[in-house]
């Protein structure tokens, strides 16, 4: 089969959707499927792209057999309105272009992920133009999300955004979702059920694990051997509502060994900066965004991973793979998230789980953990057993690969039946 798979998000970049990405996509060609990958030239969350994609229309590379083109989009630092859309619509334009173009042959489906929801647009103009079956995967409800979040405002774009949503939906043949709460939702929009897999967020049980003398090593390196290190991983945006995080390092203050540890890049993370400074906080470093290989000696080298989101009904149905990634390391969790995301914790017996932007209660369950050190070691036990048996993204994409391959089965019994 010849799978032609968009995500504007990719490795080298560094994040949930990127890796998500790249496992799918590495998962089919194990498979022995050839996959063709169209992506942005590296650039997010920074919105800077690096001098030796600069200039470039695209370039075309291979990744561990994963046929990859990166196509120019309109990046910018600057995060407005208008910068999002630019970037957003560069890429469709760009994608659409290169899957005419540059990805010539028969191919069997499009694999379009979203957000970003252009990214769907330029699916479904593919499979239009191209005449070839269309599967959407939705990791989150776009524009919705972008709506409940601040944005988008604009009354015509959160109208035409609508459309495109459900002209993707109308088209494809599968959509995929990740959580519970996302399938929910679509059931409850008449979206039919035979359209309708969860494949839900996880992490890779083999790079993810926990590396004890590494581990070690960057404690030293980063000057926190003798304390409890609370690390938050992942882009530093709007949706996770960090200010709580730094609200919650303001009330342990005077706890000289609780350290906050903040690792990444993102749009707020130069105010989430300034916040801490504002109150002087010493027991809070901000790490630059690290490569995802070197991500499991981070989580190694901390006592607690926090994973938080704004208080809002749209992430009731959310599954942060954030949890994931820290529990494959053995690292328990601290999940400041209503919903889906709670019920999971619970299940996995991996964490503590707390009112969502509720700075004291974070702060009571840092000084649980702390406190409590076989807990800690038992819940990062259960959490990675449960990873293991539940969220591999190995075996997510083995599940991945047997929806895209149904039809084709299908085709092959009628054939031989007719």
């Amino acid at each position: 089969m010849r799978v032609l798979y968009l995500s504007q998000y990719f490795p080298p970049e560094v994040g949930a959707t990127q890796t998500r990405a790249y496992e799918m996509a590495r998962g089919l060609v194990r498979a022995g499927h050839h996959v063709t990958m169209i992506a942005e030239v590296p650039n997010h969350p920074s919105g800077i792209i690096p001098p030796e994609y600069r200039g470039k229309l695209y370039e075309r590379t291979d990744l561990d057999g994963i046929d990859v083109i990166r196509v120019w989009v309109n990046a910018s630092p600057v995060k407005t309105f208008r910068s999002r859309m630019a970037f957003y619509l560069s890429y469709m334009v760009s994608a659409v272009l290169a899957g005419l173009l540059l990805a010539r042959g028969r191919y069997d489906v499009i694999y379009a992920t979203s957000p970003p929801l252009f990214v769907g647009g330029a699916g479904l103009t593919l499979s239009l133009l191209r005449r070839i079956p269309l599967a959407f995967e939705v990791r989150d409800l776009w524009p919705e999300s972008a709506v409940a979040l601040g944005e988008l405002r604009n009354r015509r774009a959160i109208a035409l955004a609508g459309r495109l949503e459900r002209a993707c939906y109308r088209r494809a043949r599968h959509i995929i979702v990740v959580t519970q709460g996302i399938l929910d939702r679509l059931l409850a929009r008449g979206i039919p059920s035979d359209k309708l897999h969860l494949v839900p967020n996880g992490t890779n049980t083999e790079s993810f694990a926990r590396r004890p003398n590494e581990a070690t090593s960057l404690r030293a390196e980063l000057g926190l051997t003798d304390r409890f290190v609370a690390i938050y991983a992942g882009i530093h945006g709007i949706a996770q509502g960090l200010e709580t995080l730094v609200e919650a390092a303001r009330r342990l203050r005077d706890e000289p060994d609780v350290h906050f540890l903040f690792v990444g890049e993102g749009p707020v993370k130069s105010q989430i900066m300034a916040l801490a400074q504002t109150h002087r906080l010493e027991n809070v470093t901000f790490h630059p965004e690290v490569p995802r290989e070197r991500m499991p000696v981070f989580l190694s080298a901390a006592d607690v991973a926090l994973v938080p989101l704004r208080d809002l009904p749209l992430f009731r149905g959310a599954r942060p793979s954030k949890m994931f990634d820290a529990w494959a390391c053995q690292c328990p969790t601290i999940v400041s998230v209503a919903g889906e995301a709670r019920r999971v914790v619970e299940e996995a017996e991996a964490g503590l789980a707390v009112k969502p932007e509720d700075a004291d209660d974070v702060a009571r369950a840092i000084m649980t953990l702390r406190d409590k050190p076989d807990l800690r070691r038992q819940l990062g036990l259960n959490g990675r057993r449960y990873v293991e048996m539940h969220h591999s993204l190995q075996a997510m994409a083995v599940q991945l690969n047997r929806i895209l391959t149904a039809d084709r089965r299908r085709s092959s019994k009628a054939s031989a039946a007719g």
